[in-house]
């Protein structure tokens, strides 16, 4: 049997997820709307041989948002370009199920699916921010558990839709004038409880079958809807006890919906900081941290509830007792935030200087980093990871100090298997529904 292989993709956010990252001199101002910076960070992830590129999205902001996330490339534009630049990296783009219509989302993914010679992915997310409502004209802000129920369905149809058309529908035989097989054409006809989509589909399957789902999200309706669906779930764990127990449980539910656990790769998100020695990586993070006002720091904390304003407590207080506030946005991150700070006694000030600039447990040399990565993958936590840039060039230092050791050790591979982002990732093409047979390998 062949040696289970680490899968790893690259998070690229433009002037980064810390409040700070784009004040350090290195980080060019523009980061988040340079095509440039873009296509120079995906062509080094391709270099390193990564799975596939991730760009998160989000659907509110205010004055008091991130840096990137005010001014930022639309996540499907801005893989579409880098489509172009690339070869064999996979291309995941978050979009929201709570606030776009299936069939939009269903066009939209099968075109960068064919765009990139099947090399695309989708994260389903439902939007956490309450104000993003504001922006849709759709009234009230949908509860966490309708926004998975909304989820599930809306995924549902996509998929379906993507099985419109049948592999070989399009003859063009221009002897006899054929340009389809009507027999290999089918409208879904769906009427659900929050749609109704006919279909079908003006784009057909791409090679790899359809687009790879990905989920983001921990929470239990998280959990199952990645159980249930997704080919890979996002999530984030700062032990790796708390990452084993994660896996155990999602793989766990995915056999349970009689699934082969295998396929439901399980991806923590980690920001490794690499030095050449220990005192370089510390150093590393320390120019980041100290960029820090305590303001921003609130502000960035008050995003994950509801853009809550923690101005009004004390700061070196214990974390004030704000009830519920956040079950309805980013619940798992609120629920950890709460329960970490009264575990660990955390003041205000300790609690958002943490949410604003996490210090990843993956710091250090890149020995110790590898070591990291490969205790996390060999004992039962992950099955790849999802590398955030916390650093200026800490994608570039990954590249060239970690993988390098991950594929000396057998864990990492030296060439892509596949042009397709499912043959990376080892995953099987999804069967046609109305196709006479299962097609088992790309």
């Amino acid at each position: 049997m062949a040696q289970r292989q680490l899968k790893l993709g690259a998070n690229l956010n433009g002037v980064g997820n810390s409040i700070s990252f784009w004040r350090h001199p290195d980080v060019p101002i523009n980061a988040s709307v340079s095509l440039a910076f873009y296509t120079g960070q995906a062509r080094k992830a391709e270099e390193g041989k990564f799975d596939l590129l991730f760009i998160a999205d989000g659907l509110f902001i205010n004055e008091k948002s991130n840096p990137h996330f005010l001014n930022r490339f639309e996540p499907l534009t801005l893989l579409s370009a880098l489509a172009a630049s690339t070869g064999h990296i996979g291309l995941v783009a978050t979009l929201s199920t709570s606030y776009s219509e299936p069939f939009t989302v269903a066009r939209q993914f099968a075109s960068l699916d064919h765009l990139s010679g099947g090399r695309a992915g989708w994260n389903v997310v439902t939007s956490p921010l309450e104000g993003s409502a504001l922006n849709f004209g759709k009234g009230r802000h949908p509860d966490h558990a309708l926004r998975y129920e909304i989820a599930e369905e809306h995924l549902a149809v996509v998929q379906g839709l993507w099985d419109s058309w049948e592999d070989g529908a399009f003859v063009g035989d221009k002897a006899s004038g054929v340009f389809f097989d009507p027999a290999k054409l089918h409208a879904l006809n769906h009427n659900g409880t929050h749609f109704a989509v006919q279909g079908p589909l003006n784009v057909a399957r791409s090679k790899q079958g359809y687009p790879v789902v990905f989920q983001a999200g921990s929470s239990d309706s998280g959990k199952a809807l990645a159980a249930k669906s997704a080919d890979a779930i996002y999530t984030a764990h700062e032990t790796f006890a708390e990452a084993q127990a994660f896996y155990a449980d999602v793989k766990a539910r995915a056999a349970a919906y009689g699934r082969n656990p295998d396929e439901l790769l399980i991806f923590p998100g980690i920001g490794p900081i690499v030095g050449r020695t220990e005192e370089e990586a510390e150093r590393k993070y320390r120019e980041i941290a100290e960029l820090v006002a305590i303001d921003q720091a609130l502000n960035y904390l008050g995003r994950y509830f509801e853009h809550f304003d923690f101005s009004r407590f004390p700061l070196d207080e214990p974390f004030p007792d704000i009830g519920d506030l956040g079950s309805n946005s980013f619940r798992s991150t609120t629920d950890k935030i709460k329960r970490e700070a009264k575990e660990q006694g955390l003041t205000l000030r300790q609690a958002a200087l943490r949410a604003s600039t996490p210090r990843s447990g993956f710091i250090g040399t890149p020995e110790k980093v590898a070591d990291l990565i490969q205790q996390w993958f060999e004992g039962g936590a992950a099955d790849g990871f999802n590398v955030r840039t916390v650093v200026p060039n800490g994608l570039a230092d990954f590249v060239d100090l970690v993988v390098p050791i991950l594929q000396e050790r057998g864990l990492f591979r030296k060439e892509y298997e596949s042009d397709t982002l499912r043959g990376n990732l080892g995953l099987p093409v999804p069967r046609n529904r109305y196709a006479s047979e299962a097609i088992e390998t790309i």
